[in-house]
């Protein structure tokens, strides 16, 4: 019986494993289609597109995929999406800010609305926390890229503002604006990064203990469980005896 368990606990988690990897596809290929019908469908001639397939392709997202993502786009199929920003505070207090894709406005504000209050949370007006986080460019390399000060000269040289390096490997951070610029510089430099993006960094951070992590993990889960959301960041801070817990 115990071995009965557990399989069936390997399944439910390998089930749940593939069901977020079949959603984090979804939005990969709606931003890929909605960059591609925004710009040139050559990524070489689209930094958005080149940005939107890079980090699709570090999260294994299959060639084909993003193949069939960029000729929907080619062909004009698919439905015109919105790209609505909501802001709002989680448990605690935590600022927690929303990127949504969507084709029905009333339809998201309405889920985000509900999910945000049925977990300990409510939605707040366009701006009302979005001053506690910059909108800057990250980019991230594997320890084998080199180490800490051939990184950070490679970053500088690029352009970049910051770089932090540990045994996890080296994040970058740039300018918004200048993202695909260093970007580029630093694949000269560096090779390939693992991935490359725009993030809202915050510049306020809010502490949290295990059971402060756990109510806004169930709220981030829910979140980004929703088909019309692409994004969910918030600014909290935990140990990492509290992030071992979890």
């Amino acid at each position: 019986m115990a071995g009965h368990s557990k399989w069936a606990n390997i399944q439910h988690r390998k089930g749940r494993q593939d069901k977020l990897r079949s959603k984090l596809f979804s939005k990969f290929s709606k931003e890929i289609t909605v960059a591609a019908k925004m710009g040139d469908p050559d990524p070489e001639k689209n930094p958005r597109l080149r940005l939107a397939v890079k980090e699709a392709k570090s999260q294994s997202m299959p060639k084909d995929n993003i193949d069939r993502a960029i000729k929907k786009a080619i062909g004009g199929e698919g439905d015109d999406y919105e790209e609505i920003r909501y802001e709002g505070y989680g448990p605690n207090g935590v600022a927690v800010i929303v990127e949504t894709m969507t084709d029905n406005r009333n339809r998201t504000a309405s889920t985000v609305r509900s999910t945000f209050t049925k977990n300990g949370g409510n939605l707040g007006e366009t701006g009302s926390v979005g001053f506690m986080f910059d909108r800057k460019g990250q980019i991230m390399y594997s320890v084998e890229a080199g180490d800490a000060d051939t990184v950070m000269e490679a970053a500088i040289e690029a352009g970049a503002e910051d770089c932090e390096s540990s045994e996890e490997g080296h994040v970058i951070i740039c300018e918004d604006t200048d993202l695909n610029e260093v970007s580029t510089a630093l694949e000269a430099a560096l090779g390939e990064s693992d991935s490359a993006k725009l993030i809202w960094q915050p510049n306020i951070s809010t502490e949290l203990d295990l059971e402060g992590m756990t109510k806004l993990m169930k709220l981030i889960d829910a979140l980004e469980d929703d088909d019309d959301i692409q994004r969910v960041t918030a600014n909290f801070e935990a140990s990492d005896e509290v992030m071992e817990q979890l």
